[in-house]
């Protein structure tokens, strides 16, 4: 049965990546982290037992909902995204009783909520004594769902979000290597630069630009598939930053 509260103020629906690329450009520009964040959650997955009860927090369309159909599975978000979502609230609020939960999942939620330390809280007061989460989110990406994104996590601040709200952290990974999240700099390349000069630019100058413009955008095209491709294959960690952190915590006992 879905219970229906109120959504969080400022709430807004999320929206589809890429938008207006063509198919071929999207299989091109397959995202590693995407690839890396199935990995993980699918590994959290098989750490579930089937009696367990799962929280998707912040769910969406629960694109990871599979990896638990051997457990119970439960879903919450602000909005409507399915039928059979358990929870229409605020993950700050969610209207169920302490320690309900088994596990928890929150992939890619945290930035886009204004006060993430209340809502830490709440996971940690749902979670069952000895119970785990897993939350993703960036340290590196552009902004994103405006105007509701609010913030970047380094590790430091991620340990000490979740050791404040009640969590014991057990691992703070890299979800990509570094040479995903250069992948991602050569498709901002390829996305952002601009084609043509400044019109009130000389013939040659703007001539030149362009060209410079042009020859980067197309390189930014091709480097960024082979890096996202490479990065799914070779998490490289010995220098450089990710684009995005996974946590592990549990609940005390």
């Amino acid at each position: 049965m879905t219970t229906r509260t109120a959504p969080p103020r400022g709430a807004t629906a999320r929206k589809p990546a890429r938008q207006g690329f063509p198919p071929w450009k999207k299989r091109w520009f397959r995202n590693s982290s995407r690839i890396w964040l199935k990995r993980y959650n699918r590994n959290f997955a098989r750490a579930t037992k089937a009696d367990m009860l799962v929280l998707d927090a912040g769910a969406g369309p629960a694109p990871f909902r599979g990896l638990f159909g051997h457990a119970r599975y439960e879903s919450a978000d602000f909005k409507q995204y399915r039928d059979d979502q358990t929870y229409v609230c605020d993950v700050a609020d969610i209207p169920v009783e302490d320690g309900r939960f088994d596990r928890v999942v929150f992939n890619q939620v945290l930035e886009h909520l204004p006060d993430p330390s209340a809502a830490l809280r709440e996971l940690c007061r749902v979670t069952k004594p000895g119970g785990q989460i897993i939350c993703t989110c960036p340290l590196y990406y552009e902004e994103h769902q405006k105007p509701y994104d609010f913030f970047r996590y380094t590790r430091f601040a991620l340990n000490k979000l979740f050791a404040d709200a009640g969590f014991v952290v057990q691992k703070v990974d890299w979800m990509e290597g570094y040479l995903g999240t250069v992948g991602y700099q050569f498709e901002g390349m390829h996305r952002h630069l601009p084609r043509a000069a400044p019109a009130d630019w000389s013939f040659w100058k703007a001539r030149r630009t362009e060209l410079l413009l042009q020859s980067t955008r197309a390189i930014g095209l091709l480097f960024a598939g082979l890096y996202y491709k490479l990065d799914a294959e070779w998490k490289f960690t010995g220098a450089g930053y990710p684009k995005n952190y996974v946590v592990i915590a549990s609940k005390p006992e």
